[in-house]
């Protein structure tokens, strides 16, 4: 029996991925694990449904957009990802799920991430009777000097 060596690090990979599905709370489909793949590799950034279904395209997959989005909203749910809701319903997916704030740049619809200790709260309201404050997340819209 002979192995084929170059898929080692691949099925290695898939496997890490299989598990970190699984753990979650998620059965590994074909489509999660396809996303998991280009979302959950160690790197930080920020995507809508509309940029990872263009990045999934590019990739040479095939993904209808309401499975890409409902498996976003799935891994935000299962705590793979993080929401940050911009404005009204534009939503961006965040790898990054530690407690951490951010700018928001409209005009080129871009999150930069703002580490959660440069952020200084102080004073907040009480919560409602019945309630407590879980977190304060903080989104700064910023625009350019120039425009």
């Amino acid at each position: 029996m002979s192995v084929n060596v170059e898929n080692i690090p691949a099925a290695a990979e898939d496997a890490r991925l299989v598990q970190r599905l699984r753990a979650a709370g998620l059965r590994p489909t074909k489509q999660r694990l396809a996303i998991a793949g280009l979302l959950l590799d160690g790197r930080h950034r920020h995507v809508s449904a509309d940029s990872l279904a263009r990045e999934i395209r590019d990739a040479g997959m095939q993904m209808a957009g309401g499975t890409v989005y409902n498996t976003l909203n799935q891994f935000t749910d299962a705590g793979l990802l993080r929401r940050v809701t911009v404005h009204n319903e534009h939503s961006v997916f965040d790898t990054n799920t530690s407690h951490h704030h951010h700018f928001y740049d409209a005009e080129t619809d871009r999150l930069i991430d703002i580490p959660a200790d440069q952020v200084l709260l102080a004073d907040l309201p009480n919560a409602p009777k019945g309630h407590d404050i879980a977190s304060v997340d903080v989104l700064i819209h910023i625009s350019s000097k120039n425009g």
